[in-house]
């Protein structure tokens, strides 16, 4: 029974192809250890690649160790890959998982593999509901566990622990016994062993009436973001104009979207955030994560990432194409009065040039312009904040230099030094997209 649920949930998304590299994560446990003995069956049937790998904690000394060994003595007729953790890994839960699925990244890098499947079920659902309902995450908290989430499948996700236990005594199988898992001083552990005990008394039913709860939320959720947009693509005046109810799902789809963890206190900062500065010129940010930012103005909405992408000069000695920063600037010749001259926020520009010896690149401290029309020059710092652009937008800049003289920002403006008084001589032209996708 359980082979063939596994096996409908693999077609479902289609991952039975032959050739195919598919991970399990194998801790040794009940779960897991059914999981692996399913999917050796199902590989040998359609001829996937199958890969066991195993995180050695390193939390509970010789015995962490005895379990790894017993992992790989399990796996002897399949591939089997382990790692141990450094001692100076904290010993929590939200450690141990972020190490976790940073090991779970880097193996389907080292596999080549877009599948991992982990041995959730349906009983750790009801428990993750159960905890954010105490967090108070609101309806999208309530989905619990996903079947699916970007390159992790869960093909026991409607499993329950019993039935999985059930199979492993049939298959005379023998997990691993991790005597932390007993240890209630860990949330999870601390609601499966004296909280829902406690209510089962009250309900039997009450984990399955969990899983139906999130089956539910899930489905209303999907309803919802469907009427959404992503937050970036709301201006601040139309976040304001939303009711508090689309306010909060909204952040709510953002923050699982850039897979940022949160609760129903951040969810509320940061509309109150988003509320507070709709109106400010310069606009402020507000810190997600170590490099993401959330940037707020009187115009929008943006995620700023502080990874600075800076690249090397270019100098430009003659017409052609270059690549900059994985994007390209065309210098052409164009000696015809064009009909309509394109306003400064275009990305392409007509001018009138002498000769031919620029730099492209971005900007720097003293950098100077003579914005068109004007007889004497100013700082570029000061030309750009008129113009209002963010100081992260500033910084992501192509120009097109003289020295420390700026005369092209493209999208902004030209300098006068470059006008056309009669018919220009050459066309600029930079596009603001990767190379790449044109093969």
């Amino acid at each position: 029974m359980l082979i063939s649920e596994v096996e409908s949930f693999l077609k479902k998304y289609d991952l039975l192809q032959p050739n195919t590299n598919v991970i399990v994560a194998f801790s040794g446990g009940y779960d897991s250890m059914c999981l692996l003995h399913i999917m050796k069956k199902i590989s040998q049937n359609y001829k996937i690649n199958l890969y066991a790998i195993h995180l050695n904690h390193n939390w509970r000394g010789e015995e962490s160790d005895k379990e790894e060994l017993s992992c790989k003595d399990f796996c002897k007729d399949i591939n089997f890959y382990s790692e141990k953790l450094p001692t100076t890994i904290a010993h929590t839960e939200t450690a141990a998982r972020e190490a976790r699925y940073d090991f779970f990244k880097n193996c389907a890098k080292k596999f080549n593999s877009k599948v991992i499947l982990t041995a959730h079920n349906a009983n750790d659902n009801a428990e993750t509901v159960f905890y954010r309902i105490i967090k108070g995450t609101g309806i999208t908290g309530l989905e619990g566990i996903h079947e699916r989430r970007d390159i992790f499948y869960r093909p026991l996700i409607r499993t329950y622990r019993n039935e999985i236990e059930e199979y492993c005594k049939k298959n005379k199988l023998t997990p691993n016994i991790d005597s932390s898992n007993f240890n209630t001083h860990y949330t999870r552990n601390k609601i499966r062993y004296k909280i829902f005990p406690l209510i089962k008394e009250i309900s039997e039913e009450f984990e399955k009436n969990l899983n139906q709860l999130s089956q539910t939320a899930s489905d209303t959720n999907a309803t919802i973001e469907a009427e959404l947009k992503d937050l970036e693509k709301y201006s601040a005046e139309e976040f304001r104009n939303s009711s508090t109810f689309f306010q909060n799902a909204i952040v709510h789809k953002f923050l699982r979207k850039q897979n940022i963890e949160y609760d129903r206190k951040k969810i509320e900062e940061i509309v109150e955030f988003i509320l507070k500065n709709r109106t400010a010129k310069s606009g402020k940010k507000y810190s997600l994560t170590k490099n993401l930012w959330l940037f707020v103005n009187n115009k929008k909405i943006a995620l700023i990432n502080n990874n600075k992408n800076e690249f090397s000069e270019i100098e430009i000695k003659s017409e052609g194409e270059y690549e900059i920063g994985g994007y390209k600037f065309s210098l052409t010749k164009h000696t015809q009065k064009p009909k309509h001259y394109p306003p400064d926020k275009n990305m392409t520009a007509f001018v009138e040039l002498k000769n031919i010896d620029f730099t492209l690149r971005q900007r720097k401290n003293g950098d100077i312009i003579q914005p068109l029309g004007m007889k004497g020059k100013q700082k570029l710092k000061k030309y750009l904040t008129e113009k209002e652009i963010p100081k992260h937008e500033k910084d992501k800049l192509i120009l097109l230099c003289s020295g420390c003289e700026v005369l092209w920002a493209p999208g902004f403006g030209i300098s006068d030094k470059i006008k056309v008084v009669t018919t220009p001589t050459h066309m600029l032209k930079l596009e603001y997209r990767k190379v790449s996708d044109e093969n």
